[in-house]
């Protein structure tokens, strides 16, 4: 699949012009507990050729693939990702932290170390605690549930109570979360939901679990407490990502019609339009 998956990404860059920077996989791959019939998610970000950021006219910031039973690709322009990266946006940090990558260029060594600059424990904290309660009142009110649907409650849970006791990006692998922040005496029971998510088919549906429901209730409220006790937080300046958005797109940047990379850098950039003013 990792050989289709590259193909489909060197497809999408012929086709759409574009140069992909980072391609990872999402999902309950990344997160650790695929079950035998999970799909791949991937995601990506890319960008264009200098002259297209330069339009008046404003085209689409995002590319997708349509979604068959196997592949669900897409991805965001590096103008958007880098503008979600200034509010903080909690799913592309997961993109940036995912362990499974497809494609990686130098864009992330420039990247990773403003990332913690711009991350907001607030926000990420309203994000999952809205995943949480979403998912929660949609897929776990009923006497019979998905297994699976228990990890989407559980994972954002134990994402905010990370938050909450490290104030840093909480990890992309469930275990790692679970080992850290769920009580000792849960451990048995998610253990054995997690047996069955990577060893059943995705629709396979369980009784509900008293004693986890319970749980999620009580951490479910006492997150809500806590976040709305939880201090603002300073917006940080663009300056960064501003540079950040020069450099890469013109040093990243690929002529896909002839496979040369374009031949202007930041700095000679500057001196162009320095000269032309004068």
């Amino acid at each position: 699949m990792n050989g289709l998956i590259i193909e489909k990404l060197a497809q999408i860059e012929r086709e759409e012009g574009v140069r992909i920077l980072h391609a990872v996989e999402s999902g309950s791959r990344a997160w650790g507990f695929p079950s035998p019939d999970s799909d791949y998610d991937v995601r990506f970000i890319y960008v264009r050729k200098p002259e297209h950021y330069l339009k008046l006219e404003k085209t689409r910031d995002v590319i997708e693939l349509p979604i068959n039973d196997m592949l669900d690709i897409n991805g965001w322009d590096l103008d958007k990702a880098l503008r979600l990266l200034h509010s903080s946006n909690p799913t592309l940090f997961e993109w940036l932290s995912a362990p499974i990558v497809y494609c990686q260029t130098d864009f992330i060594d420039r990247l990773s170390p403003l990332m913690d600059d711009y991350f907001s424990c607030k926000s990420a904290l309203h994000h999952y605690l809205s995943m949480a309660e979403g998912n929660y009142r949609g897929y776990l009110r009923g006497d019979m549930v998905r297994a699976k649907k228990y990890f989407y409650v559980l994972r954002p849970v134990l994402a905010c109570k990370w938050i909450l006791h490290r104030h840093t990006r909480p990890p992309m692998l469930f275990r790692e979360l679970m080992d850290s922040e769920l009580e000792e005496s849960l451990k048995p029971v998610v253990e054995r939901l997690l047996d069955i998510k990577m060893n059943a088919p995705e629709i396979k549906e369980i009784p509900k679990e008293e004693v986890l429901g319970r749980y999620l209730d009580e951490t479910i409220n006492a997150v809500r407490q806590e976040i709305f006790a939880y201090p603002g937080e300073h917006r940080p300046d663009w300056a960064p990502l501003d540079r950040l958005f020069l450099q890469t797109m013109l040093n990243a940047t690929t002529s896909i019609s002839d496979g040369q990379r374009i031949g202007l850098d930041a700095e000679s950039f500057f001196a162009s339009l320095q000269s032309g003013i004068s």
